[in-house]
């Protein structure tokens, strides 16, 4: 643990921030909910003994960021310790769209994004994961290259002691980030002191064409990561099972091994040794509190038998 110092209206608070991570091979964890305030979160982790988490840092479908105050940031943290939880992520709200054609919402969109990454220092997150947006009736690459250009005003001359990771799609209409070499495209423009690598979400990449269901489309996908970002920029994998066929470019979650990926294959992505020692969370449907213990427990006993 460190000190970490977070200014923000002209005062400042310090709080503690984790350093590393622990030293199993994999980290385990959920998205988990903040009702109550955001060290619960930690709390419902902890029960379901997860050693890492990401969570909203506000409602994600509004624009409006409630004050997380310094001792709620400082139990954050202290619980954290506690229960050895690390890494944190934080995953962007959903209403952020740095490539809309409406001025408005874009500029909303960077505001937005600056103070989610001023909300990971606050509460000594190590990252943030991002979707950039989706816009119809544009080329791609202009798109990514807006998308980019959004970023970066985002940050400004600011560095942040939380990193930005870029999420694939799932291909749907108006998707401009569904292919890892159109993450690298960003990251490239972006350069690495803004954008520190890549989330990858298993059911946008099946949805999006990548036959994860296969021990081939799991060393393709493996092989395009190597080749476009690297393996040491693949921070986080979002593992989730797909209710939709591949290439279909439908995002609809599913349980783990009662979708179309399948145990087989997430057998094949677990045992392949670039993704080891990536962190996993899983964002799988949740209606009742077993739905999360059921899919945690899928995965450690596939974990336990690599």
């Amino acid at each position: 643990m460190v000190e970490c110092v977070f200014c923000s209206g002209g005062l400042c608070y310090t709080v503690h921030c984790m350093t590393k991570a622990g030293k199993n091979k994999f980290r385990l964890g959920v998205h988990t909910s903040i009702a109550g305030g955001v060290s619960q979160s930690i709390e419902r982790a902890a029960a379901l003994k997860c050693d890492t988490l990401q969570i909203f840092s506000h409602n994600p479908r509004q624009w409006k960021v409630n004050s997380i105050s310094p001792e709620e940031a400082e139990r954050f943290a202290s619980l954290r310790e506690k229960y050895d939880i690390s890494p944190a992520f934080i995953h962007t709200s959903y209403l952020i769209n740095l490539v809309s054609l409406s001025n408005e919402t874009r500029k909303k969109s960077i505001r937005l994004l600056a103070s989610e990454m001023e909300i990971a220092d606050l509460l000594g997150a190590e990252y943030v994961v991002l979707h950039t947006g989706s816009v119809q009736g544009v080329d791609e690459k202009e798109a990514r290259a807006a998308a980019a250009e959004s970023i970066l005003k985002a940050f400004g001359p600011r560095r942040f002691r939380a990193s930005l990771l870029l999420e694939n799609t799932a291909g749907e209409r108006g998707d401009i980030t569904s292919s890892i070499r159109a993450l690298a495209e960003i990251i490239d423009r972006c350069g690495e002191e803004t954008v520190a690598g890549i989330c990858l979400d298993t059911c946008h990449a099946f949805a999006a064409g990548y036959d994860l269901a296969m021990i081939q489309g799991v060393k393709g996908l493996a092989d395009e990561i190597e080749e476009s970002i690297g393996f040491d920029r693949l921070k986080l994998i979002h593992l989730n099972d797909s209710k939709k066929p591949v290439g279909s470019g439908v995002d609809r979650h599913e349980h783990i091994g009662q979708g179309c990926i399948g145990l087989k294959g997430f057998k094949s992505i677990l045992s392949d040794k670039r993704f080891s020692s990536v962190p996993l969370v899983l964002e799988t449907p949740k209606k009742t509190d077993e739905d999360d213990k059921m899919n945690l427990r899928k995965v450690r006993n596939m974990l336990s038998k690599l």
